[in-house]
């Protein structure tokens, strides 16, 4: 009889163990002085330690220290008056690595009485993933509100373009209007100064700069497919430059042109090569505000195969670290920016075949962004291939 009954016992034990090594959660059983008797294999991984490292060690080894403590505290209390506090409710609380490393779990105890005193089963469950996961939830949603606001402001944009454009067009109407009027005055009539004139011309001027610069502001906002063709990338610079200067009036940056006399020519969307332009002179402007010298250059040039337009300002450039972030979408160090500048900017390069760097500068170098682009293949080139 007393065979059979060690047999049985084995066979229990036997089953017990194979449950504890297939369990999803971490199993540890305590004593009521918090030694640990039971330690599997889930918990080997969660901790770091072995189970015969562990049993028979305080379950203060897994804990960080200033959890340890206040466990022991809590053990006495509940002996001495009863009252409970997390066996059978469940809790988040925190484990410790081998390593030192502190992280999340979910702990849930049940109570048992058994020959050899009171003991506690602990199940534990690891909280990392599920917290990686509702983080990334949450900076999705955060990401989704910035999107939704960026797309009001596009839309926002193009109705103020449109709007815009009708008094520009009537201002300029009536400019001309009143020049041709002053200019065919009568006879009889005083005739009107040299400088009055030249009042008159520069307003219209600007009346028509200003309604190109809308003009162009609602093609850069306006939603439409890609529209490649051969341009000069001279000309394309350009007019982002001079949109660029339009709306940073009054700064103190000066905005130096190093451009060739030859054209450039490249395939690409004129408006998508602006808008990557105009990224890259806002970035350079607000960093060259905080400098010394206070300037922007934008250079432009070419080879064999590429062409490349690089803005260079007069900061201190960036760190090593900050680079590795750089181009990555909704990475930022402003506080009001977004981090998808730089990301769409590389992405629409790359999409013409060409592709955006960036050079971090330092020791008195400021930083460099060069866009690269292939060259416009002439038909001829385009014919010479193995066929």
């Amino acid at each position: 009889m007393g065979e059979l009954e060690d047999r049985r016992t084995a066979v229990s034990e036997a089953r017990f163990e194979s449950l504890l090594d297939t369990a999803a959660d971490g199993i540890i059983v305590i004593d009521d002085t918090g030694r640990m008797l039971v330690f599997n294999k889930i918990c080997e991984r969660l901790f770091g330690y072995t189970a015969q490292e562990a049993i028979g060690q305080n379950v203060s080894l897994i804990m960080p220290p200033e959890f340890s403590t206040y466990h022991d505290r809590f053990m006495h209390n509940y002996h001495r008056t009863g009252e409970r506090r997390i066996i059978g409710i469940g809790r988040e609380v925190s484990g410790m690595h081998r390593d030192g490393t502190v992280f999340p779990l979910e702990l849930s105890v049940g109570e048992a009485k058994t020959t050899d005193g009171r003991q506690y089963i602990g199940v534990l469950r690891d909280l990392r993933s599920r917290r990686a996961v509702e983080q990334r939830v949450s900076q999705l949603q955060a990401q989704v509100v910035h999107m939704t606001r960026l797309s009001a402001m596009d839309e926002m944009g193009a109705a103020m373009a449109h709007e815009l454009n009708q008094p520009l067009t009537a201002l300029l109407l009536y400019l001309q209007a009143v020049a041709r009027q002053v200019k065919a005055c009568h006879a009889d009539a005083k005739p009107p100064s040299d400088k009055m004139l030249d009042v008159l011309d520069k307003a219209v001027l600007e009346a028509e700069r200003a309604s190109h610069i809308v003009q162009r502001m609602r093609q850069m906002v306006e939603k439409r497919d890609p529209e490649r063709a051969t341009v000069d990338l001279r000309e394309v610079v350009n007019e982002a430059l001079d949109l660029s200067e339009f709306v940073a009036q009054g700064a103190t940056v000066t905005i130096r042109r190093v451009f060739g006399m030859a054209p450039i020519h490249v395939d690409a969307d004129a408006t998508q090569i602006q808008q990557i332009i105009l990224n890259l002179l806002r970035n350079a402007l607000e960093v060259a505000k905080e400098s010394e010298e206070r300037w922007v250059k934008v250079s432009i040039g070419s080879d064999d195969r590429s062409a490349f337009v690089s803005v260079t300002d007069s900061g201190p450039g960036f760190s090593e670290e900050v680079g590795k972030s750089l181009f990555r979408t909704f990475s930022t160090t402003k506080k009001s920016g977004m981090g998808l500048g730089l990301a769409i900017s590389r992405a629409i390069a790359q999409n013409h075949g060409g592709d955006l760097m960036a050079d971090p500068g330092g020791n008195g170098q400021g930083a460099t962004f060069t866009l690269m682009l292939p060259m416009h293949r002439s038909d001829e080139a385009e014919d010479d291939t193995w066929g």
